[in-house]
């Protein structure tokens, strides 16, 4: 379908915050709604007038977000949309996921730093208190990245296992870590839980863990173009090796120096 003031949105859509490449491109893109894989997006006539490709499997627009604001984008992101997904990970081009994921556990190390510095009583020297508090956040971001990465580990295990089973073809681990790391952005809800804390902030802190794992769940999903069952025993075995990570943290005692130098498992 032929589009004036709507195809000029899109241009600026394709060329700015969504990153969308030019139809010139020679990469491939998916159909987010049957996952085909698609030579381009959109074609561009003079005037700035844009024809959006239509799906040759399911006779659909390859990609009708293109058009949209990413306000829009975000909140079916949000809502765990699975053409949202696509067309995050497969015909973008963002890049932010190293960044996003150094700023996930900086706020997961903050909460277990709080809960931390809640919990202690010192009469020790105003100095040492403020040596011991920034070597508990360090020793917190520390921990807190070493559980992430069991918790990766821990599905990439399984998916390696299941592949010759379960996959038409290799599976692309870089592009399922990217997808990880993106749809973990749900931690970054950790700092207005602290915040504005009140009594049921434990209760929040629990619906955003299961809020990141119904992500992570729905990012395997999509990048694997698997089954349900697939993604969420990925996502079960991830938690399993996180679990076991956390019981040896538990098991050994981390002195620093500080007056709560043990470790313990909080909610994230």
């Amino acid at each position: 379908m032929a589009m004036g003031t709507g195809g000029r949105r899109a241009t600026r859509s394709a060329k700015g915050t969504d990153g969308a490449a030019t139809a010139a491109s020679p990469c491939l893109y998916r159909c987010i709604e049957c996952n085909r894989e698609a030579q381009e997006l959109y074609r561009d006539y003079s005037h700035g007038v844009l024809k959006i490709t239509i799906c040759k499997s399911c006779q659909k627009p390859v990609d009708k977000y293109i058009e949209y604001d990413p306000v829009i984008i975000l909140i079916n992101a949000i809502l765990c949309k699975a053409q949202a997904y696509r067309h995050i990970l497969f015909n973008t081009k963002i890049n932010i996921h190293g960044k996003l994921c150094m700023f996930c556990l900086l706020c997961e190390a903050y909460l277990r730093w709080w809960q931390l510095q809640d919990s202690s009583q010192s009469t020790a020297p105003d100095d040492l208190i403020r040596y011991a508090k920034e070597w508990d956040f360090y020793r917190m971001f520390v921990i807190a990245s070493f559980e992430q990465a069991a918790f990766f580990a821990g599905i990439f295990g399984f998916l390696w296992v299941e592949q010759p089973m379960t996959a038409k073809k290799k599976t692309n681990f870089t592009l399922l870590l990217k997808a990880l790391l993106l749809s973990s952005y749900g931690k970054l809800l950790l700092i207005p839980a602290v915040i504005w804390e009140h009594d049921y902030t434990p209760l929040c802190l629990r619906l955003i863990k299961v809020f990141v794992l119904t992500s992570n769940f729905q990012a395997i999903r999509v990048t694997l173009n698997t089954n349900r069952r697939l993604s969420l025993l990925a996502v079960l075995s991830g938690l399993l090796l996180e679990n076991i990570m956390v019981y040896f943290f538990q098991r050994m005692e981390w002195d620093v120096g500080s007056d709560c130098a043990v470790y313990k498992s909080q909610d994230f």
